[in-house]
């Protein structure tokens, strides 16, 4: 398996990487850069929960990895000004770690749960009352002698984030008030994301340069972040610490990071459909056998920006590449393959 400098997922053990994403994210939603749709959605219902002196609806955020679904939460809070806290749902193992969390909250806290799709089905079944009328149902004792006990919770606001929303048990993901979906940035957005945290982080880089990594961090902040601090790593050693084109290019080419966005294990898997399997179509699960890379990693890390900018395609039959990833990658396409707009 191929280590990935641009992949979107949370580095957990890394608490300099950590640290260094949480320092650059916004705390408003005026400094919070792209999700336009998203962002007035919120206003809106923000300001009307706070016109009436009641706290937000239950919210949602689904979408992939490194988009914001963290950072927004605490906009969210912020904005209402509200104590939020913070855990996942692989960390959520008992019922008793979840009644634990909902009755140390105050009314108007937020509860943010990130990967809610990992909860377990018994955890998830105990929110049901919790979310919608603000009861606790507990059992106390085991055997003939068990008896419920009905508690009442604060008004509280749960946000819940995952990359798999068609995870969720429907009785749970219609609990929710607001479900969003964040959308992946564009180019602009996101050399606005690089400048906002070249400010921050006092690193003099040109526009060009800015505009260089923004088109190579598939449409992803936490990417785009990343990429950065590898830049100016590369920057300080075999330079003057400021960011150029020059810099950036032979920065971006050590990281094997091409033009698209596209890394070793990228190219990898398209190289593999078009070498072993003629183009397609082919299985995840012989994909998953030919990269070493787990069927849930291609799924949820690979092929999400793949499709996004044209280069992999989902049939009935598997995976299947396109004419542009044959033009990209050099590959001279077979005869009798359909070319762009044939039937």
């Amino acid at each position: 398996m191929i280590e990935r400098i641009i992949g979107a997922a949370q580095i957990d053990d890394d608490e300099v990487e950590q640290e260094f994403e949480v320092k650059l994210r916004p705390h408003d939603f005026a400094n919070y850069i792209g999700q336009d749709r998203l962002k007035q959605n919120l206003q809106l219902a923000i300001a009307a929960a706070k016109k009436r002196g009641e706290s937000l609806d239950h919210v949602l955020l689904y979408g992939p990895p490194g988009l914001g679904k963290t950072t927004m939460a605490s906009v969210i809070a912020n904005e209402m000004g509200a104590q939020i806290r913070i855990t996942s749902g692989p960390a959520i193992e008992r019922a008793g770690d979840l009644a634990s969390l909902l009755t140390n909250l105050q009314d108007g806290d937020i509860l943010f749960i990130d990967e809610i799709h990992r909860l377990h089905r018994t955890v998830e079944e105990v929110l049901y009352s919790a979310m919608e009328d603000y009861k606790l149902d507990i059992m106390i004792g085991k055997g003939p002698s068990a008896r419920s006990l009905r508690l009442d919770l604060p008004q509280f606001t749960l946000i819940g984030a995952t990359t798999r929303a068609g995870a969720l048990a429907a009785p749970l993901r219609d609990r929710f008030g607001h479900t969003h979906r964040l959308e992946f940035y564009t180019h602009d957005q996101m050399r606005q994301v690089i400048a906002r945290a070249a400010g921050i982080l006092d690193i003099k880089i040109d526009e060009a340069a800015a505009l260089a990594l923004a088109e190579r961090s598939r449409q992803t902040p936490r990417i785009a972040n990343r990429l950065l601090k590898r830049v100016r790593d590369y920057a300080d050693v075999n330079g003057d610490g400021i960011i150029d084109t020059t810099i950036s290019t032979k920065a971006l080419e050590l990281l094997e990071v091409d033009e698209l966005g596209l890394d070793p294990a990228d190219r990898m898997l398209l190289t593999a459909i078009i070498d072993s399997y003629n183009g397609g179509p082919v299985g995840v699960e012989t994909l998953a056998a030919l990269t070493a890379e787990e069927r849930s990693t291609i799924e949820d890390f690979i092929e999400p920006y793949l499709m996004q900018i044209g280069m992999l395609e989902r049939t009935p039959r598997g995976r299947k590449v396109t004419h542009k990833t044959y033009q990209h990658l050099g590959k001279q396409q077979p005869r009798g393959e359909s070319q762009p707009g044939s039937l």
